[in-house]
């Protein structure tokens, strides 16, 4: 493709996870937009249960036009990821975008959750954000226009949502919006932006069906949503855009986009009856950016 006016072109990003669903989304639309894409994954061989590995996606990016670096790596292991930013330095001259894409999920309440398991969502979500963000700090700052975007959700101190998506999963996943409202606000003076995204509704990936179960998969819409809101905060201004919780379809909403049911995979369902993400509440309510601070 022409990169010559692609709003990525010449950028590199790298992304924890990818394999599949909203991670290979967000790889696909920026490598569309001209990026250079590297995506750090265990994922070498196919999962039983969930397509992809690193290097199918890797080669759909390439089909999209842009040039990919498959890594395998590990998030919560120091010296692999601080190797998978050198090989991605190493390959493509720098580093403008972080995606920290990588999650574990288990909803489990307390009583039933293994220390195993909390420490497995702990040092991928928590920590590996982190620490792929720290790793990829001393080139973000030499990028014209850098971002560190996670995927986590708004903080929103409702018991409620403790004590039915389970303390330990929404610790891990409140600690990573923790990290953005941190890192934008320790990065402010150097113009990196920090920003956390979240779907609105759930998203139809394998592992929804798998975790969550795919009854839900008819309410949900397609990771397509989240690629394109991603897209739209990473091309942005990163002095003017950052320390936001954002949700993808206020995202786009602020970007002129009225009608949503093109994401929906059941385009016939009312807004209304799609099953709404871990901790949001209800659709668009026409404030289109939710500022960390708020």
């Amino acid at each position: 493709m022409d990169h010559s006016e692609a709003p990525l072109a010449g950028r590199t990003l790298i992304m924890s996870g990818g394999s599949r669903g909203i991670g290979e989304s967000i790889a696909l639309k920026a490598a569309a937009a001209g990026a250079n894409v590297a995506l750090v994954a265990k994922t070498a061989e196919p999962h039983p249960r969930l397509p992809g590995t690193v290097y199918t996606a890797a080669e759909k990016i390439r089909e999209a036009g842009g040039r990919a670096l498959p890594i395998i790596g590990d998030i919560r292991d120091d010296a692999s990821v601080a190797d998978a930013v050198a090989a991605t330095v190493a390959e493509f001259g720098g580093i403008d975008v972080v995606v920290n894409n990588a999650s574990a999920l288990d909803t489990s309440r307390t009583e039933d959750l293994s220390m195993k398991k909390y420490d497995l969502m702990q040092s991928i979500n928590a920590r590996g954000s982190f620490l792929l963000a720290k790793a990829a700090i001393p080139w973000l700052k030499k990028s014209p226009n850098p971002h560190i975007l996670t995927l986590s959700p708004p903080i929103v101190f409702d018991p409620k949502y403790f004590a039915t998506i389970g303390t330990g999963y929404t610790i891990s996943k409140f600690s990573m919006s923790m990290v953005t409202i941190g890192l934008a606000a320790e990065l402010a003076d150097d113009g990196v932006a920090a920003n956390s995204l979240w779907p609105r509704t759930m998203v139809a990936t394998a592992a929804v069906q798998n975790i969550i179960g795919g009854e839900l998969i008819a309410r949900s819409r397609t990771p397509e949503i989240m690629g394109d809101a991603a897209l739209a905060i990473i091309v942005k201004p990163a002095r003017e855009y950052t320390g936001r919780l954002v949700i993808d379809d206020d995202v786009l909403a602020a970007e002129g986009v009225t009608d949503f049911t093109g994401y929906q995979v059941d385009p016939s369902l009312p807004e209304t009856e799609l099953e709404l993400d871990f901790w949001v509440d209800g659709f668009r309510s026409g404030t289109p950016e939710r500022a960390a601070s708020e």
